[in-house]
């Protein structure tokens, strides 16, 4: 059975309390927090974990024209549990405006609404064009580092998963890299920040965590998944499975690894669709 994404009200707030210096990046921000605050918190038990975008950057945008301005004002109050009108909205603005300075927040706004959308490959595209140009967004880092080892099907040997898994370690050790140096905004509480960047690393360390699980280093997974679940405000369910299956291969209580892996291999860690 296909699971879909669900977008949690604490994960989607996440890109709002961890704004950077990008005016454009502060609207986007906002937009999502308010657009969460009228979904109560979603009840699941595989969650990824999807906050919003954090673009981080001080290059001098181009100009706004009145109509471009006016359609990403329409585009950002699209709310983001609409993921079909929020993908369509994104690419009809992409391919207008294909230069617009609030190309990173809709880089951003799309990659999670291809999440909820449960479009992977979607959202690994634009997930991958946001980085590369607001490259301390750790808020996508985290995403696509907890997501994309989620996605692998049966043996992590093949070249393309060794692939996935190789940018899924960037990503996460990214993330958990920049994340405890953001500054806080002057309008947030100390809680509510360190609450929101501990969301944030709990998805880095999850992702890091089933990596390490992934290629059959569970000693090394261990102390990223307890981190993971000790960090998260609302801590994901898979963790805890990742964690007991990483503690049995630790200690030798698992028949073997290859049972582990083909176990692994049939679950549907990367599809909560």
């Amino acid at each position: 059975m296909r699971k879909k994404w669900n977008i949690g009200l604490g994960a989607a707030t996440v890109a709002a309390l961890l704004i950077g210096t990008n005016g454009v990046a502060a609207a986007e921000g906002s937009q999502y927090g308010q657009a969460s605050q009228s979904q109560p918190p979603a009840q699941q038990t595989d969650k990824p974990k999807s906050p919003e975008v954090t673009p981080l950057t001080l290059d001098a945008a181009p100009p706004v024209s009145a109509e471009e301005d006016v359609a990403y004002k329409a585009f950002q109050v699209i709310n983001l549990n609409d993921a079909a009108k929020k993908i369509e909205a994104g690419e009809a603005f992409l391919l207008k405006y294909p230069e617009s300075r609030y190309k990173s927040p809709v880089y951003g706004a799309l990659t999670y609404a291809y999440l909820q959308a449960g479009n992977t490959q979607k959202m690994q595209e634009y997930g991958e064009k946001e980085i590369a140009i607001a490259p301390n967004d750790v808020s996508t880092l985290a995403l696509l580092g907890q997501t994309l080892p989620r996605t692998l099907r049966g043996s992590a040997s093949t070249p393309e998963a060794m692939q996935v898994l190789a940018k899924a370690e960037q990503y996460s050790k990214q993330a958990i890299e920049i994340t405890p140096t953001l500054p806080k905004p002057e309008n947030l509480t100390d809680e509510s920040f360190a609450s929101a960047k501990n969301q944030t690393l709990a998805m880095a360390h999850s992702g890091l965590g089933l990596v390490f699980v992934r290629r059959g280093k569970n000693t090394e997974a261990i102390p990223e998944l307890e981190q993971a679940i000790k960090i998260d405000p609302n801590p994901d369910p898979v963790n805890y499975y990742l964690l007991g299956m990483a503690n049995k291969a630790a200690s030798g209580s698992c028949k073997s690894q290859s049972e582990d892996a083909k176990k692994l291999g049939a679950t549907q860690l990367s599809a909560p669709k």
